[in-house]
């Protein structure tokens, strides 16, 4: 589309005015004489706040308007008490912050949660990891945080649409991809022909409470044998201990201190019981991808999580069990990339939220 000086001027001042873009002259002047302006984003003026709920651990990312990370990543116990949590969560916003919290100061506030939400309501209507039914979680923010804008998703879905939107014209070409992110509990993100699927009551996607066996362990939303109930950081760790480790039963001062990060150091250091744990995650794995990978048929499976830092003791295992449960030898080559901790998938999700006008639009890719 073309347009004329006059229009281009026009637009420059409205988003001068909005503050949106800042002018700067440059010191050398051009063949003309003339000392020329730039224009650059004013993308550290307000910042987006990017918070990942998880059922043991928050974590809090700050970023510019742009989305680019500012500040080291901070993480606080989850309290699991609603009201607790919000104001929990206030208190370490307002630090990060500097003490400000308002609009001008904070361009909004992304939230990934773990669970179904309804997201017309702002409402967490069941997070199994978390406990929490029907919390009315944006009314308890903005009893908190005021005017400032508030978004919610579903970490999984979040992943996701981070995903598809990080690679984003770069010629992959796949636009029809899932997305496992596998914390305390299991996020599964499906995005098909670059529409992220949400189902009539925004839960598809939920294949972390699909059963691998009826007589399974019990799981947190209270059934028996959910792919969760064998993948997630907790069940690994209970398999590592013979016992459940779940974030609300007692345990040794070993037990509290021991992560999935622990363990792994342990399964490099040839600890038989470490590696055990881990090579039975992998399996478990393994068969919940191959349903995802029967259902869907996606160009690409993306794989997140502090687990994927053993990737290459879980791999092999992993592609085994795929193949064994794959209904043709081709979907047993399906492609599988790992998306590493330190990237923070939820966090960026939560952060697009904010800082990408179009992130929530129904096709994204």
């Amino acid at each position: 589309m073309e347009t004329n000086r006059a229009n281009v001027t026009l637009l420059i001042n409205e988003l001068l005015e909005e503050n949106l873009v800042r002018e700067e002259a440059q010191s050398e002047p051009n063949k003309r004489g003339r000392k020329p302006t730039s224009l650059f984003l004013n993308s550290r003026d307000s910042l987006a706040v990017a918070i990942d709920v998880r059922a043991t651990r928050t974590f809090l990312m700050l970023t510019d308007s742009t989305g680019n990370q500012m500040g080291e990543v901070i993480s606080f116990p989850t309290k699991l008490e609603p009201a607790d949590f919000v104001k929990a969560l206030a208190w370490q916003v307002r630090k990060a912050l500097g003490g400000k919290l308002d609009s001008a100061t904070c361009g909004g506030i992304g939230v990934v949660v773990p669970g179904m939400l309804d997201l017309k309501n702002g409402t967490v209507v069941h997070s199994p990891t978390l406990r929490w039914r029907n919390v009315e979680l944006l009314d308890l923010m903005q009893i908190e945080f005021g005017d400032i804008e508030i978004h919610l998703e579903n970490s999984g879905k979040a992943c996701a649409l981070s995903q598809i939107w990080s690679v984003r014209g770069d010629g992959s070409g796949h636009n029809d991809i899932v997305f496992v992110s596998v914390s305390d509990g299991v996020g599964v993100g499906i995005v098909v022909n670059g529409e992220l699927v949400r189902g009539r009551h925004n839960t598809a996607g939920e294949f972390g409470h699909v059963p691998l066996s009826i007589d399974g362990p019990p799981c947190a939303c209270g059934a028996n044998g959910c792919w969760e109930a064998y993948i997630s950081n907790i069940a690994t760790l209970s398999r590592y201990f013979g016992t459940s480790v779940g974030n609300r039963k007692p345990q040794s001062i070993e037990q509290a201190e021991f992560t999935i990060e622990t363990l792994i150091a342990r399964a490099r250091a040839n600890d038989g019981k470490a590696l055990t744990a881990l090579q039975s995650t992998a399996r478990y794995l393994g068969l919940g991808l191959a349903s995802i990978i029967n259902v869907i048929d996606p160009s690409r499976i993306y794989i997140g999580g502090e687990i994927t830092e053993a990737w290459d003791l879980l791999e092999p295992t992993v592609r085994d069990a795929i193949k064994e449960r794959v209904l043709s030898s081709e979907l047993g080559e399906a492609s599988l990339r790992i998306v590493p901790a330190i990237e923070y998938p939820r966090l960026r999700g939560a952060a697009a939220l904010i800082t990408a006008p179009a992130f929530a639009a129904p096709k994204v890719a």
